[in-house]
């Protein structure tokens, strides 16, 4: 990044005005660390961008997906992930204190940090007590890209060995639409009748997309 002005580069540009000052390409410049030998790594990180359709694209990468960018080979591909992962987690340990899950806003926000913007569809439960405060919370199936084969007795066998009161069912959409499908409709019928038969709430079924949700409670489909 030589040919910038020294106030231009990335780094001193964070050193001197704060990380939010920065504009994604030159986050993820600063995250990649070098470029190659025809680009520099604002360039590689310009062109990485927008191979994958921008910061929902990144979250939703594999280190193979990132790799097919010129100027990124395993070890880039690593970095970036790994700094993904750890603003997810950064994110998710506001929630680590016994969260109560009332509402369908709540429920969501507690779990699209973790689970929303993921390459693969995984399908999990959380585990609420009688006060609906998250005992834990459990991936029971995932898929491959954009489907999950879940059947509702992974899901209770989680509720009943966590001693659960009530669950909250969830899944990420990869493609960062949460509309629902049929199929997910038909799962959502056929686990509250489950838990209707086992005395176990199933408070909501929720599905995450990129900074979206879908609430069957709120949707009034209940």
């Amino acid at each position: 990044m030589k040919d910038l002005a020294p106030a231009d580069r990335p780094r001193e540009k964070l050193l001197t005005h704060g990380a939010a000052a920065l504009g994604d390409n030159e986050l993820l410049a600063l995250v990649l660390g070098s470029g190659s030998r025809a680009r520099n790594a604002l360039a590689v990180a310009n062109e990485l961008l927008a191979a994958r359709g921008g910061l929902p694209g990144l979250l939703r990468s594999t280190a193979d997906d990132l790799s097919q960018a010129a100027g990124v080979g395993s070890a880039k591909a690593a970095q970036v992930l790994a700094a993904i992962e750890l603003g997810r987690r950064t994110l998710s340990h506001r929630h680590r204190e016994r969260a109560q899950l009332l509402k369908p806003a709540q429920t969501a926000a507690y779990l699209m940090p973790q689970f929303g913007g993921r390459a693969r569809e995984e399908f999990g439960v959380v585990l609420l007590d009688t006060k609906y405060r998250v005992i834990r919370t459990a991936i029971v199936a995932a898929g491959t890209l954009n489907t999950t084969i879940v059947e509702p007795r992974d899901v209770y066998r989680e509720a009943a060995m966590g001693g659960a009161f009530a669950v909250v069912a969830f899944h990420n959409h990869p493609s960062g639409d949460p509309t629902p499908s049929r199929d997910d409709g038909d799962l959502t019928w056929r686990l509250r009748a489950a838990g209707t038969l086992l005395g176990i709430e199933l408070l909501d079924h929720v599905i995450l997309g990129d900074g979206r949700y879908f609430s069957f409670k709120e949707s009034g489909g209940w």
